[in-house]
């Protein structure tokens, strides 16, 4: 059984980056100490990025509290400013409930995220048109696969079963 305490410093960090707009390390506290439901991590974003695409869960619930830096907080249609010891609550749902925080400041964005592990999970992008689907919680085997919200819907569901597996279990 892991230790039920654990300091940042010594906490495992994930790091990642893409292009010139995201950019992200963050200290994973809760798996590390056995955490099952709630994930918990200390985000760290750098000047002019964002950690994550403009996204929105379906099953999960994101909380944020944001211990320094300075930036924007998307939500749906709207943007707000986020500054030391916000608190901000994103509900599981639709895209009314996409989110992103992006740091405008001059220093880095440091914040507390917490999330609920709800699997399946089914995430979407609204800036760019795809959906992910997760089988398991975030960051556990196996990834996550995306689909283009373009092409949702272009396989029925009875498509491709045409019963011949029907038929020769009835033959014996």
């Amino acid at each position: 059984m892991p230790e039920p305490i654990i300091n940042v410093d010594d906490a495992p960090v994930h790091e990642t980056s893409n292009g010139d707009h995201f950019a992200v390390k963050m200290a994973q506290l809760a798996g590390p100490l056995g955490a099952k439901g709630i994930g918990t991590n200390l985000t760290r974003v750098p000047s002019g990025k964002a950690a994550f695409p403009f996204h929105h869960h379906f099953a999960n619930e994101e909380h944020f509290f944001i211990l320094s830096g300075s930036g924007r907080l998307r939500v749906g249609e709207e943007t707000y400013p986020v500054r030391p010891h916000d608190y901000i609550v994103n509900p599981a749902g639709g895209p009314e409930h996409a989110h992103q925080l992006i740091n405008t400041g001059d220093e880095d964005l440091v914040y507390l995220a917490i999330s609920t592990k709800v699997a399946p999970e089914i995430v979407g992008y609204p800036d760019s048109g795809k959906t992910g689907v997760m089988a398991v919680p975030w960051g556990q085997e196996p990834h996550p696969f995306m689909v283009q919200d373009e092409t949702k819907g272009a396989v029925g569901y009875w498509d491709g079963e045409d019963g011949r597996a029907v038929a020769a279990t009835l033959k014996g």
